[in-house]
């Protein structure tokens, strides 16, 4: 092509120099031509055929990787490399920076189609919903980082007519250098590693670091930091290396367990607490949850009783009698054993605490089977609200400290009392 325009030019009796010249910068115009024509084909029409199979495929993936450009960005490289191959071909020797400059934009926009197909790689495999993911984002993007390190370098030595691996050789030199540049990355690096291999957290799990603020699910983990949605809606911005090196809290535990645990107390006044008479065992023996606990018990009782001989007129210390306080606890039991929505299978414990000023505490350890937060919270409002509603029917009282209304109450029956006297 480059022959047949220098000899036409030639022919119209132009200089040889001059021809020669002319010829080479026609011919460089009709490359740049024929790759802008490449382009618009691509573009024009193979690009809307591949946009046009990923709408109607039911993959994730395709759509992903439109989203990301990897296919507009590799499209991008076709054209050049046209441009890249019939410079080289058509004028070898000459336009060596042009030609430099070209095969470096190659090595870039290659570069940037490799990174939109490793975070679209990333993307669908952190929207699945297996338990069992884990966050592999942090790796991704520690491997474009390289990837474009290994670019920088590559492109350099396009530029300087070098060969990459003496520039390798160089950059050993300024290690000291790129280590404290790169801090932050690579510590994070390293974390995301022992995070991911020692599956200490994943995207969607519920973490708690006070040190940070953080209480809520993890959003993102990333190289350099760890996004927490807290349950007020903000956003809480944790370093990678923070999670190795300090200690969180991380609720995926009682997910998968498939309860939640319920741990509270209630305070009973000791002065309360009493033996139970034949009354109250008879009024005991009319609820439904305690009937046949109150009959064995006091069966059991009566013959040991008997048994030993113990005379109890003399004093009710005397032998074993049932409590209205060991009755209740009893209660407690059967009606969270009868509870629909308490797990059974996993610890169930009602017990005492040791004794305080506040009276003693009866402790709920038990396990809702509901983990959803606003269903947990409302069964265990309804097992406590019923708990205290039932409290006096054992002639218990719950203990709480005096108010100023009932210190008020105090003080006029007192008066009343002193009036009458």
């Amino acid at each position: 092509m480059r022959d047949l325009i220098y000899n036409g030019l030639c022919a119209i009796r132009l200089p040889q120099d001059i021809a020669a010249a002319l010829s080479a910068i026609i011919l460089m115009g009709l490359i740049l031509g024929a790759s802008m024509l490449v382009y618009w084909v691509l573009r024009t029409y193979l690009l809307k055929i591949i946009h046009r199979l990923t709408e109607k495929t039911s993959n994730t993936w395709d759509d992903k990787l439109m989203e990301a450009r990897v296919f507009h960005r590799f499209l991008r490289m076709i054209p050049l490399t046209v441009l890249w191959v019939f410079i080289d071909r058509g004028l070898p020797g000459e336009f060596v920076l042009l030609k430099r400059l070209i095969f470096s934009a190659i090595i870039l926009i290659g570069v940037r189609a490799v990174e939109g197909f490793l975070n679209a790689v990333s993307e669908v495999y952190h929207q699945s919903r297996s338990e069992s993911r884990k966050p592999i984002r942090p790796l991704f993007q520690a491997l474009i980082i390289v990837v474009y390190l290994c670019a920088g370098i590559f492109v350099i030595s396009v530029l300087i007519d070098k060969s990459p691996w003496k520039l390798l050789g160089l950059m050993g030199g300024l290690t000291a250098v790129i280590m404290l540049v790169f801090k932050d990355t690579i510590l994070g690096f390293v974390a995301g590693i022992q995070l991911g291999a020692n599956d200490m957290v994943r995207e969607g799990d519920w973490i708690e670091m006070p040190k940070f603020g953080a209480d809520g699910d993890v959003i993102e983990v990333a190289v350099n930091t760890v996004k927490v949605r807290n349950w007020d809606k903000t956003v809480s911005t944790i370093p990678t290396y923070a999670l190795i090196s300090d200690s969180f809290k991380n609720w995926r535990g009682m997910k998968e367990s498939g309860g939640r645990r319920i741990k509270r107390s209630i305070y009973i006044d000791m002065n309360t607490v009493r033996f139970a008479d034949e009354a109250m065992l008879d009024k005991f023996k009319q609820m439904e949850l305690l009937r046949d606990y109150v009959i064995k018990t006091q069966a059991a009782i009566d013959q040991h009783n008997t048994e030993k001989r113990i005379d109890l007129s003399a004093t009710v210390v005397n032998g074993r009698r049932q409590t209205n306080l060991g009755i209740f606890r009893a209660y407690l039991v059967s009606y969270l054993r009868n509870h629909p929505d308490i797990h059974q299978d996993m610890t169930f414990l009602v017990r005492h605490l040791q004794p305080t000023a506040q009276g003693l505490p009866i402790e709920i350890y038990v396990f809702s089977s509901d983990q959803i937060w606003t269903n947990y919270e409302a069964i265990q409002a309804d097992i406590f609200d019923h708990i205290f509603a039932a409290v006096p029917e054992f002639g218990l009282r719950v203990y709480q400290q005096p108010s100023g209304a009932d210190l008020t109450a105090l003080g006029a029956s007192l008066q009343v009392s002193c009036a009458g006297d």
